[in-house]
Protein backbone atom coordinates (compact mmCIF):
# COMPACT_ATOMS: atom_id res chain seq x y z
CA UNK A 1 0.00 0.00 0.00
CA UNK A 2 1.37 3.12 -0.96
CA UNK A 3 1.44 6.18 2.09
CA UNK A 4 3.50 9.24 2.54
CA UNK A 5 6.55 8.31 4.49
CA UNK A 6 7.68 8.72 7.55
CA UNK A 7 10.73 10.90 8.92
CA UNK A 8 12.31 7.49 10.18
CA UNK A 9 11.95 6.01 7.08
CA UNK A 10 14.25 8.35 4.80
CA UNK A 11 17.63 7.22 6.15
CA UNK A 12 16.77 3.69 4.84
CA UNK A 13 15.28 4.96 1.47
CA UNK A 14 19.37 6.17 0.58
CA UNK A 15 19.87 1.83 0.28
CA UNK A 16 16.48 1.62 -2.34
CA UNK A 17 17.84 4.52 -4.47
CA UNK A 18 21.62 3.86 -4.36
CA UNK A 19 20.35 0.25 -5.77
CA UNK A 20 18.63 1.48 -8.42
CA UNK A 21 20.82 3.66 -9.76
CA UNK A 22 23.28 0.77 -9.41
CA UNK A 23 21.12 -0.85 -12.58
CA UNK A 24 21.61 2.01 -14.70
CA UNK A 25 25.12 0.40 -15.43
CA UNK A 26 23.92 -1.74 -17.42
CA UNK A 27 23.12 0.21 -20.34
CA UNK A 28 26.27 2.33 -19.65
CA UNK A 29 25.42 4.74 -17.59
CA UNK A 30 27.06 5.52 -14.56
CA UNK A 31 25.99 8.87 -11.97
CA UNK A 32 28.73 11.03 -10.87
CA UNK A 33 29.31 10.70 -7.08
CA UNK A 34 27.81 12.77 -4.76
CA UNK A 35 24.47 12.32 -2.50
CA UNK A 36 21.53 10.77 -3.30
CA UNK A 37 18.22 12.95 -3.65
CA UNK A 38 16.52 11.48 -1.11
CA UNK A 39 19.23 12.57 1.22
CA UNK A 40 18.55 15.80 0.57
CA UNK A 41 15.42 15.67 1.66
CA UNK A 42 14.15 17.56 4.93
CA UNK A 43 10.08 16.64 4.81
CA UNK A 44 8.80 13.86 4.42
CA UNK A 45 5.45 14.99 2.97
CA UNK A 46 7.54 15.19 -0.30
CA UNK A 47 7.61 11.12 -0.21
CA UNK A 48 5.54 8.40 -1.06
CA UNK A 49 6.33 5.08 -0.14
CA UNK A 50 5.35 1.11 -0.46
CA UNK A 51 6.41 -1.47 1.81
CA UNK A 52 7.39 -1.96 4.97
CA UNK A 53 10.30 -1.29 5.41
CA UNK A 54 10.03 0.68 2.59
CA UNK A 55 11.01 -1.18 -1.05
CA UNK A 56 10.37 2.06 -3.30
CA UNK A 57 9.56 5.65 -3.22
CA UNK A 58 8.38 8.67 -5.47
CA UNK A 59 10.02 11.81 -4.48
CA UNK A 60 7.99 14.64 -5.41
CA UNK A 61 8.22 18.47 -5.70
CA UNK A 62 6.22 21.31 -7.89
CA UNK A 63 7.29 22.98 -11.34
CA UNK A 64 5.14 25.70 -12.50
CA UNK A 65 2.11 24.84 -11.14
CA UNK A 66 2.56 20.99 -11.67
CA UNK A 67 3.07 18.54 -9.27
CA UNK A 68 7.18 17.18 -10.28
CA UNK A 69 8.44 13.90 -10.00
CA UNK A 70 11.83 14.28 -8.70
CA UNK A 71 12.99 10.42 -8.02
CA UNK A 72 11.13 7.55 -8.30
CA UNK A 73 13.18 4.30 -7.39
CA UNK A 74 12.22 0.68 -6.48
CA UNK A 75 14.78 -1.99 -4.65
CA UNK A 76 15.68 -4.33 -7.78
CA UNK A 77 14.87 -6.96 -5.08
CA UNK A 78 11.41 -6.07 -5.26
CA UNK A 79 11.22 -4.82 -9.10
CA UNK A 80 8.37 -5.95 -11.79
CA UNK A 81 5.72 -6.38 -8.63
CA UNK A 82 4.02 -3.34 -9.73
CA UNK A 83 5.58 -0.86 -7.41
CA UNK A 84 6.97 1.34 -9.48
CA UNK A 85 3.39 2.05 -11.00
CA UNK A 86 1.23 2.29 -8.14
CA UNK A 87 3.62 4.74 -6.98
CA UNK A 88 3.39 7.00 -10.59
CA UNK A 89 -0.61 6.15 -9.37
CA UNK A 90 -0.24 7.90 -6.32
CA UNK A 91 1.88 10.88 -7.62
CA UNK A 92 -0.69 11.60 -10.36
CA UNK A 93 -3.62 10.82 -7.60
CA UNK A 94 -1.99 13.44 -5.19
CA UNK A 95 -1.59 16.36 -8.33
CA UNK A 96 -5.15 15.73 -9.01
CA UNK A 97 -6.19 16.13 -5.43
CA UNK A 98 -4.12 18.84 -5.04
CA UNK A 99 -5.61 21.12 -7.84
CA UNK A 100 -2.04 20.56 -10.10
CA UNK A 101 -3.24 20.27 -14.07
CA UNK A 102 -0.31 17.84 -14.50
CA UNK A 103 2.63 15.64 -13.18
CA UNK A 104 6.17 16.80 -14.89
CA UNK A 105 9.22 14.77 -14.93
CA UNK A 106 12.69 14.13 -16.58
CA UNK A 107 13.88 11.02 -17.31
CA UNK A 108 16.36 8.72 -19.82
CA UNK A 109 14.94 8.87 -22.90
CA UNK A 110 16.34 5.30 -24.23
CA UNK A 111 16.07 3.95 -20.90
CA UNK A 112 13.50 1.15 -21.53
CA UNK A 113 12.38 1.37 -17.83
CA UNK A 114 12.47 5.13 -18.26
CA UNK A 115 10.95 6.90 -20.94
CA UNK A 116 8.98 4.29 -22.73
CA UNK A 117 7.81 3.06 -19.30
CA UNK A 118 6.55 6.23 -18.31
CA UNK A 119 5.09 6.40 -21.80
CA UNK A 120 3.46 3.23 -20.95
CA UNK A 121 1.67 5.46 -17.87
CA UNK A 122 -0.05 7.92 -19.58
CA UNK A 123 3.19 10.54 -19.65
CA UNK A 124 4.51 11.78 -23.08
CA UNK A 125 7.48 14.18 -24.11
CA UNK A 126 7.12 17.87 -23.59
CA UNK A 127 8.48 19.99 -25.99
CA UNK A 128 10.92 22.86 -24.34
CA UNK A 129 9.08 25.55 -25.62
CA UNK A 130 6.28 24.87 -23.28
CA UNK A 131 8.60 24.42 -20.45
CA UNK A 132 7.95 26.72 -17.53
CA UNK A 133 10.66 28.77 -15.75
CA UNK A 134 11.36 26.13 -12.74
CA UNK A 135 11.25 23.53 -15.25
CA UNK A 136 13.79 25.02 -16.68
CA UNK A 137 15.52 25.43 -13.92
CA UNK A 138 15.61 21.62 -13.09
CA UNK A 139 16.68 21.04 -16.11
CA UNK A 140 19.78 23.33 -16.21
CA UNK A 141 20.48 22.09 -12.37
CA UNK A 142 20.69 18.23 -13.84
CA UNK A 143 22.97 19.39 -15.99
CA UNK A 144 25.09 21.66 -14.16
CA UNK A 145 25.31 18.10 -11.67
CA UNK A 146 26.12 15.78 -14.34
CA UNK A 147 23.19 13.65 -14.91
CA UNK A 148 22.82 14.18 -18.10
CA UNK A 149 25.56 11.40 -19.19
CA UNK A 150 22.87 9.98 -21.93
CA UNK A 151 19.86 12.08 -23.82
CA UNK A 152 16.75 13.13 -21.63
CA UNK A 153 13.81 14.12 -22.01
CA UNK A 154 11.22 16.18 -19.75
CA UNK A 155 7.49 14.40 -19.90
CA UNK A 156 4.09 15.57 -18.53
CA UNK A 157 0.96 13.61 -18.26
CA UNK A 158 -2.36 15.10 -17.66
CA UNK A 159 -4.15 14.75 -14.35
CA UNK A 160 -7.47 14.37 -15.74
CA UNK A 161 -8.09 12.11 -18.44
CA UNK A 162 -8.55 14.11 -21.80
CA UNK A 163 -7.45 16.83 -19.97
CA UNK A 164 -4.88 19.48 -21.79
CA UNK A 165 -2.31 19.99 -19.97
CA UNK A 166 -1.88 23.51 -19.19
CA UNK A 167 1.66 24.87 -18.09
CA UNK A 168 2.39 28.26 -16.83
Amino acid sequence: MVRWAQAAELPGLVAVELAADRLFEQVGIVFPPGTTMIEDVGDPGSVLVEGEPPAGFALIGQADGNVHLDQLAVHPDSMRRGIGGRLLAAVVDHARAAGAPAVTLTTYRDVPWNAPWYARHGFSVLPESVWGPRLRALVKHERELGIEVAPRVVMSRATEIGDDVAFR
